[in-house]
C-alpha cells in the first residue's frame, strides 16, 4: 500500500456491476486515491449495495477499528447505513477530501455463544426456533433472573439495528447516540401459565444480558448475527453486552440518523 488514501470496494461480483464501477475507480484515482484489491490494505472500505451489503462488508473485513466504512447504494436500493449513491460517487470523494468531514461512530454488541465463541454484531443478534414448537429461554440481567420467555424467539439489537428486524417486531427506534441495546420478543406466549414482560426493553451500556435455552427438545435454534444465520448445534446460552468496538462511517452533511429514518419510513 502506498501513502495515498486507499479504497477497497466490497460487492457481490458480477460483470454488469464491475463495468459500472470502472468509472468510479478512475474518478478515485484521478482524485489521488489508490484502489486496492485487499481489504487489509485499505483505510476506506466501500460497500456497494444496500444495508445488507454494508453489514456483510463490515463482517467480512473483521469489524476494523482503523478504517472508515461507507456505503454506496444503486438506483433501486435504499440504506440506513449508506449515505451515498453510485450515481453520485463524486459527492463521497469530495467529502473524504474535505478536511472537516464528519464521522459517525456506531456501537457494536458482543455475543458469546455457549461461553465459547464470541461474535460482533452491528445490527442485531437473534435466537429463534427452527421447528414448529415454541422455544423456552430463561432471561437474566446482570446475572439476576428476570423472566422465562416462551415464544418464537428473541432479538437483541443495537441502536442502529433498531430500525430493522426489531422494529418489525414492535421494538422502538433508538437514537444511535444512546449507548444501549434493546431486547425484543418474537410472538411471546402470555397466558395464565406463561408470562413475559410482553414488550421490548432497553439495557444500558453497562448491563449484561444472559439467555439460557431450556433443553426441552428445541435444542437446535438458529442464531442470527446481523444478516447471517449460524446453525450451531445444542445452543445452551448466549451472553450479550455492548462491546468496546465502534464502526466509523463518513457522515454526509445534513443527513442525520433521523433524517434517514424519516426518508425511509415516513416520506412518500
Amino acid at each position: 500500500m502506498d501513502d495515498r488514501t486507499s479504497i477497497y470496494f466490497y460487492y457481490a461480483r458480477d460483470k454488469e456491476l464491475e463495468k459500472q464501477l470502472q468509472p468510479l475507480y478512475k474518478l478515485a484515482e484521478d482524485n489521488g486515491f489508490t484502489v486496492v484489491d485487499e481489504s487489509k490494505d485499505a483505510n476506506i472500505i466501500v460497500s456497494v449495495g444496500g444495508d445488507g451489503a454494508f453489514l456483510r462488508a463490515v463482517r467480512a473485513t473483521g469489524f476494523r477499528q482503523d478504517c472508515l466504512y461507507t456505503g454506496l447504494t444503486r438506483s433501486d436500493e435504499a440504506g440506513l447505513y449508506c449515505d451515498f449513491n453510485i450515481d453520485h460517487f463524486d459527492e463521497m470523494i469530495d467529502m473524504i477530501n474535505h478536511a472537516e468531514k464528519e464521522v459517525r461512530r456506531f456501537p457494536v454488541i458482543d455475543v458469546c455463544v455457549n461461553g465459547e465463541s464470541t461474535f460482533q454484531c452491528l445490527n442485531e443478534a437473534s435466537v429463534r426456533s427452527t421447528i414448529i414448537k415454541t422455544i423456552v429461554m430463561d432471561v437474566y440481567i446482570d446475572n439476576h433472573y428476570f423472566e422465562t420467555f416462551r415464544g418464537d424467539g428473541l432479538i437483541v439489537s443495537t441502536p442502529t439495528g433498531s430500525t430493522g428486524y426489531s422494529k418489525s417486531a414492535g421494538g422502538a427506534v433508538i437514537d444511535p447516540k444512546t449507548p444501549c441495546f434493546q431486547v425484543t420478543e418474537l410472538a411471546s406466549l402470555n397466558n395464565n401459565t406463561y408470562r413475559t414482560l410482553g414488550s421490548s426493553f432497553i439495557l444500558n451500556q453497562n448491563r449484561t444480558l444472559d439467555i439460557h435455552v431450556v433443553q426441552d427438545g428445541n435444542d437446535y435454534p438458529v442464531v442470527g448475527l446481523d444478516n447471517e444465520a449460524y446453525s450451531i448445534q445444542n445452543i445452551r446460552s448466549m451472553k450479550v453486552s455492548l462491546g468496546n468496538k465502534v464502526i466509523k462511517t463518513i457522515k454526509l452533511k445534513d443527513n442525520s440518523f433521523w433524517d434517514r429514518v424519516k426518508r425511509t419510513f415516513l416520506d412518500e
